[in-house]
C-alpha cells in the first residue's frame, strides 16, 4: 500500500479487464526471495517505482488470504492457484507523480490515480474487497497520520 503525501493510496487499472478493475501493486515471491524485497521489486515492476522512493512504514502482522470465486477457478493462472495468500506493507512515495511509469516491460496497468484509502473496496474486483477492508483497519492509525 503506498501513500502519497496527501496520505492517498495509490492504484492501477488493471490492463487484462474489460470492467474498471483498480488494485495496489502486487505479485508473486521469487524462491528464496523475502517478502519485502518482493514488494519493492514488484512496485518497481508494476510502477516503475525505484525501491530508493519508498519508505515503509508498517508491516501486516499476518498473511492475508483470497479465494478466487469458483468461476474463475481453473482460468486464472493456468489453473495452479485457487487464490492467494499475501504480505503487506504500508509505505510512503518519496518522490514525484512524474517517478510512476506503467508503461514497464510487461505491462499491468492501463491508467493510474491515488485515491482515499476508504475508496479502496469499491474500486477492487469483489473477491478481494474484504482484504482491502482488513488492510485498512489494520493500517487504520498509519493512514490518519502519515
Amino acid at each position: 500500500m503506498l501513500l502519497n503525501a496527501d496520505r492517498k493510496v495509490w492504484v492501477g487499472r488493471r490492463i487484462d479487464r474489460t470492467d474498471e478493475a483498480w488494485q495496489m501493486p502486487q505479485g508473486g515471491i521469487d524462491e528464496g526471495e523475502e517478502p519485502w524485497a518482493t514488494a519493492r521489486r514488484e512496485l518497481q515492476e508494476e510502477t516503475g517505482i525505484p525501491p530508493h522512493l519508498i519508505e515503509r512504514l508498517a508491516d501486516h502482522p499476518e498473511r492475508l488470504r483470497y479465494d478466487l470465486p469458483e468461476e474463475l477457478q481453473g482460468k486464472l493462472w493456468g489453473g495452479r492457484w485457487q487464490g492467494q495468500e499475501q504480505d503487506w506493507f504500508l509505505c510512503r512515495f518519496l518522490g514525484h507523480d512524474s517517478d510512476v511509469d506503467i508503461a514497464t516491460e510487461h505491462p499491468e496497468f492501463d491508467a493510474w490515480k491515488w485515491v482515499e484509502p476508504s475508496e479502496l473496496p469499491d474500486l477492487i474486483v469483489p473477491f478481494k474487497r474484504d482484504l482491502y477492508r482488513r488492510l485498512i483497519e489494520q493500517f487504520r492509525e498509519q493512514l490518519a497520520r502519515s
